[in-house]
């Protein structure tokens, strides 16, 4: 559900690696208070996936026998009204169950990150805009549990802290293990939240008007950034947001004041209303392509996110480019190979070529190496652009060169691997594969790896010998990375293999949803790569299980980089998204006019991708923390 605290370690019950209820492997404690700790564990009923789900632990307290006994019991009756909802902004309900004075909730694991959080990283105010859109999906949800059949349910527990907003850009509500039903009870720890309850429930009533009173808190804490627990401060239904705030409009506070209001009678008497009044406030009817789902690119909204620079070119930018020394190259199907200033996004040149460019450039000294579908590789000045020599095949070249021990290495749809001089251009050996090869070569000290379209990954030696090859169910366009003695591909016929480095034997496999032409991206024992069936996957390299997925809009055909902590992706849906690879919790997205088909690059703190809107975009980097 969040990210653990390091800070909450001493005094836990569960520590890490105890197995609970012969099922769930406690991970890390999320959070905890005097009542209760909430931990992520996996559910070990999933042997071949990791399934991470949220276990909350409840203490009793009760000395005497039968008052522990009536405790279970109402813990037991909760536990069954919450597991009847079903809502997309409440977590679902998957089991629960006692164990001496400890009685455990477990619930679907949410990625993503609270609203607290959010603010506390935000740079000023959340704009005004945001903020209403999320009030709106909370009084949504409040409305569902008050409505609740057959039994009412007051969540009395609402604070940015116990509300996130998860990878997909959705509200959700955590933390109810002190919900309750319309009881004149209190029930739970509450003394973490005190300042967002009204006054009338420390005289332990509860019903609708509670939470209301609790929203109107939280829309006044994300509008003001002020604390309503704060002891230095007037009570928040006394605080003006405009005084702290004065971009906030009138309309808005008074719609916060109401909900705020000392008497129940005064304020709005369901989250049904308070939704209209908020809605009528942006000129709505209803708050249909508002919620659920909202833009997840928080704290830095999408249209913060601008351009240093863009160039224009004359048709689809398809392939990646190369940066060094301050320029960036990069090919276009209008042709041309063009070299631009990465600071101020000036041409320094463009080079023509006789077919459509997709091969990644690659560098070495004060040349350019790539290839072309006019069946070529080119060689040109880094500086000035002009022709050094150039190597024929018998196919369109859509691979990207490797440069290694003095030669060039790549592969064509003539269906062979080359080997070429890099000073003079002449052919050293050509290896003859099964089909088309449109994967780009990884070189080692004494191997060459390549994939073909038949299905086929090669290990050839240095005279272009064929040392082993593996089968794979369908073509291999995905370039092959190398990492720990292990050879890492994937595969169109939807799986990422991971082969030894010297037998090509397979050591373990991963399947997704569909097949992939990405090539996988290698940090911190942890694999990345995007697919056609939308998701940018991120696997353990240790146990071949998924850590995290991240669903886009459409295909993912280019491949992820990771700068500082961020991953970097493009997708067929037009967006440059920015990732936490840790988490694959989304940090900003980039609107593109067309599909993004190549792999971003970077260089200091400027990400540089080509889309086919036929425009090449300089994007700066935003810290993830």
């Amino acid at each position: 559900m969040m990210s653990p605290d390091n800070n909450i370690s001493a005094g836990l019950n569960l520590q890490k690696g105890t197995r609970l209820a012969d099922r769930y492997l406690i991970q890390d404690a999320i959070s905890n208070s005097s009542l209760s700790t909430i931990y992520r564990a996996r559910d070990l009923h999933f042997p071949n996936i990791i399934k991470l789900v949220a276990v909350k632990e409840l203490i009793n307290p009760a000395t005497d026998s039968q008052v522990q006994e009536m405790n279970i019991g109402k813990f037991e009756r909760q536990a069954n009204l919450l597991a009847t909802l079903t809502h997309p902004a409440i977590p679902r309900v998957l089991d629960y169950f006692t164990q001496g004075k400890h009685s455990y909730l477990v619930f679907e694991f949410v990625h993503g990150e609270t609203l607290e959080s959010i603010l506390g990283k935000s740079v000023g105010y959340l704009p005004e805009d945001v903020v209403i859109q999320w009030a709106i999906g909370l009084c949504e949800v409040l409305q569902y549990l008050h409505t609740h059949q057959p039994e009412p349910i007051i969540f009395q527990n609402l604070k940015p802290a116990n509300v996130m907003l998860n990878q997909h850009g959705q509200l959700i509500l955590i933390d109810f293990g002190i919900a309750t039903s319309f009881q004149n009870e209190v029930a739970g720890d509450m003394e973490s939240q005190q300042g967002y309850l009204p006054p009338e429930h420390i005289q332990g009533e509860v019903n609708a008007s509670v939470d209301i009173y609790s929203l109107g808190a939280t829309i006044h804490h994300l509008l003001s950034g002020g604390d309503p627990r704060a002891t230095s401060q007037l009570p928040v239904d006394q605080r003006s947001i405009s005084r702290i705030n004065p971009d906030i409009s009138p309309e808005l506070e008074e719609i916060v004041d109401k909900a705020l209001q000392y008497s129940p009678s005064d304020r709005y008497q369901s989250a049904e209303e308070m939704k209209s009044a908020l809605l009528g406030f942006i000129g709505r009817s209803d708050s249909r392509q508002l919620t659920p789902q909202y833009d997840a690119v928080f704290p830095i909204a999408e249209n913060a996110i601008q351009p240093i620079w863009t160039y224009v070119c004359d048709d689809e930018i398809r392939g990646t480019a190369t940066c060094d020394r301050g320029i960036v190259y990069f090919g276009s199907y209008d042709k041309h190979l063009y070299a631009l200033n990465i600071e101020s996004g000036k041409l320094l040149w463009k080079y023509f070529a006789d077919g459509g460019i997709v091969s990644k450039p690659a560098i070495v000294d004060d040349s350019v190496f790539f290839g072309s579908e006019d069946h070529r590789l080119h060689v040109i000045s880094a500086r000035s652009g002009s022709l050094q020599w150039t190597y024929y095949t018998d196919g369109p070249v859509r691979s990207s060169p490797f440069a290694a021990h003095g030669h060039l290495f790549i592969g064509s749809d003539d269906a062979a691997v080359h080997a070429i001089n890099i000073r003079g251009g002449r052919g050293i050996w050509k290896t003859e594969t099964d089909g088309e090869i449109r994967s780009s070569p990884y070189v080692t000290e004494d191997s060459v790896f390549i994939g073909n379209e038949t299905g086929e990954l090669y290990c050839l030696d240095f005279r272009g010998g064929i040392k082993w090859r593996f089968k794979a169910k369908r073509a291999i366009t995905s370039s092959p990375t190398v990492t720990d003695n292990l050879v890492l591909f994937a595969s169109l016929d939807a799986r990422i293999y991971a082969l030894d480095l010297k037998t090509g034997v397979q050591v373990w496999t991963f399947g997704m949803d569909k097949g992939s032409i990405s090539t996988l991206y290698v940090a911190d024992g942890l694999a990345f790569t995007g697919a056609i069936d939308g998701n940018i996957y991120c696997v353990s390299l240790s146990s071949a299980k998924e850590v995290w997925r991240f669903s886009t809009g459409h295909q993912v055909t280019g491949s992820p980089i990771i700068h500082n902590d961020g991953l970097y992706c493009g997708s067929v849906d037009g967006y440059l998204y920015c990732l936490d690879h840790q988490t694959g919790q989304l940090h900003w997205k980039f609107k593109t006019d067309k599909p993004i088909t190549a792999t971003p690059a970077v260089f200091g703190d400027i990400i540089l991708i080509g889309s086919t809107d036929k425009r090449f975009y300089a994007l700066p980097v935003k810290a993830l923390h």
